[in-house]
């Protein structure tokens, strides 16, 4: 399947889990030049930039038949080169505000290093960005050129701005939703977009100053000389250019640090696993009991945690040696995670996910960032959910069948899943006076709906809840 073909000097694609990228001449001889730079090697090493290299012969043969199928004739590319493939992809709309940050900061790590070099980036967009686990790498290679020693523009500066600078301006300050800014406009916000939420006298304000208000104000002046605002410059030398451009990078790493992400923003769900520890340890400590054991007897490889939380579990998962993805539908839990596993190397991709409305498949024909779900189908040989279905249930009125029955697409082998019963407090809380429409959810009931599709290797019984926890394994 074609996945990007924006860029003139390339395509990518994705057959039997190969990253190929056909390139044509002008982005062959930019590829490979770049490819055998100093900063190159050095980002690769870091694992910051991802390995690329001629493809082996199994993917040459993918390769034409794939363009054969397409074309109907054998066609001959310039050039090919073979991406490493990143685990799970994922989009800044699935990100934490940290997330973005750090994306931010690699983009602008490259695009300085690479100028000592000789190479322009040409792309400042977070769909240059993946994660693996939680650390970003960068994957479009072809986003770096040959540039002009004496060109003291860096050409994607503005797409920076929309892409990274403004969206967490606005997050930070406004609480608009990464979600629901890259939704709804795949390459960010304009000045423009945020100069209408602000005061009069915020207007005034770093970082509004700078980054909205003139921006807006010089816009609005600028329409007769748009063919001088985008005509090629050239300094006198090598070195007016450099030292101008080593300004502006300055100003885009000041610019950046002023909309940081809050180093500990609170929501409702923040400290909920800190309540549980305080409130019901022996709950907490058999539930643990029970996956620890789990883990330990099937070795899941890849492991998906819905409704992670911070991730308590993840961790354990991650710690077992499983990669781990772990949603949630709460930005501010799922940014702490994020900077847990950050600080101590587990492998936990951390994504804003609400399994209930996950994200959809976006970009052209929908077909350039695929849905959640079908990235998810079939990667995971053991599922995690647990405390989140009666959520599933209770707020969004989606039957039992149907949550099992995503189940059985999400995972290869092994679900992990806790019955909550409507008799538990959190169960009445959530139904608020509706408890009459889950009369029949009972433990046998439950067991009932999950023997249609799954086996049940364990159950347990949860101390000191109405709460069950059962390891079931996938019919074949």
């Amino acid at each position: 399947m074609t996945i990007s073909f924006r860029d003139p000097d390339g395509r990518l694609l994705v057959i039997d889990d190969r990253v190929l990228r056909i390139v044509n001449k002008n982005g062959a001889a930019n590829l490979n030049a770049f490819l055998a730079s100093a900063v190159a090697k050095q980002f690769v090493a870091a694992g910051q930039l991802a390995r690329t290299g001629l493809p082996g012969a199994d993917s040459v043969k993918l390769l034409s038949e794939y363009l054969e199928r397409e074309s109907g004739k054998d066609e001959a590319p310039e050039a090919v080169f073979e991406h490493e493939r990143i685990a799970f992809p994922s989009y800044p709309y699935e990100w934490a505000r940290e997330m973005l940050y750090e994306a931010g900061r690699l983009t602008l790590d490259l695009a300085e290093s690479a100028l000592t070099e000789g190479f322009g980036l040409k792309d400042a967009t977070p769909y240059t960005v993946l994660f693996r686990g939680p650390g970003p790498v960068f994957v479009d290679l072809l986003s770096f050129e040959r540039r002009d020693p004496c060109d003291p523009v860096w050409k994607p500066y503005a797409q920076f701005a929309r892409a990274f600078l403004l969206p967490l301006l606005a997050n930070k300050y406004f609480g608009l939703e990464l979600k629901q800014l890259f939704l709804a406009s795949r390459d960010g916000l304009e000045p423009e977009d945020v100069y209408g939420l602000c005061g009069v006298m915020q207007r005034l304000r770093p970082p509004f100053l700078t980054l909205v208000s003139i921006p807006t104000w010089l816009a609005s002046k600028s329409g007769k000389d748009q063919a001088k605002i985008y005509s090629e410059r050239r300094l006198g030398s090598a070195g007016q250019a450099s030292y101008v451009l080593n300004l502006l990078f300055k100003r885009l790493r000041r610019q950046l640090k002023k909309v940081e992400p809050w180093r500990r923003r609170k929501s409702e769900w923040t400290d909920y696993v800190s309540f549980n520890k305080s409130h019901a340890p022996d709950y907490l400590a058999e539930k643990q009991a029970f996956v620890e054991q789990a883990l330990r007897e099937f070795k899941p490889r890849n492991v998906l945690d819905v409704g992670c939380n911070t991730g308590y579990f993840s961790r354990i998962a991650a710690q077992g040696g499983a990669g781990v993805v772990a949603i949630d539908q709460d930005p501010a839990t799922v940014g702490e995670l994020w900077r847990e596993a950050t600080a101590s190397g587990l492998s936990i991709l951390p994504l804003v996910v609400d399994l209930t409305r996950p994200s959809p498949s976006v970009g052209w024909r929908n077909g350039e960032n695929l849905s959640f779900l079908s990235r998810a189908q079939g990667a995971f040989d053991l599922v995690l959910m647990l405390a989140v279905i009666h959520h599933m249930l209770v707020c969004e009125r989606v039957p039992l069948d149907e949550i099992l029955s995503l189940a059985v697409d999400l995972t290869t082998d092994l679900l992990i899943v806790e019955f909550v019963s409507p008799d538990d407090p959190m169960f009445q809380r959530l139904a608020r006076g509706r408890d009459h429409l889950f009369k029949g959810l009972t433990n046998d009931a439950f067991r009932n709906a999950c023997l249609r599709l799954f086996d049940v290797v364990l159950c347990r019984r949860l101390a000191g809840a109405h709460r069950w926890i059962y390891l079931l394994k996938k019919k074949r």
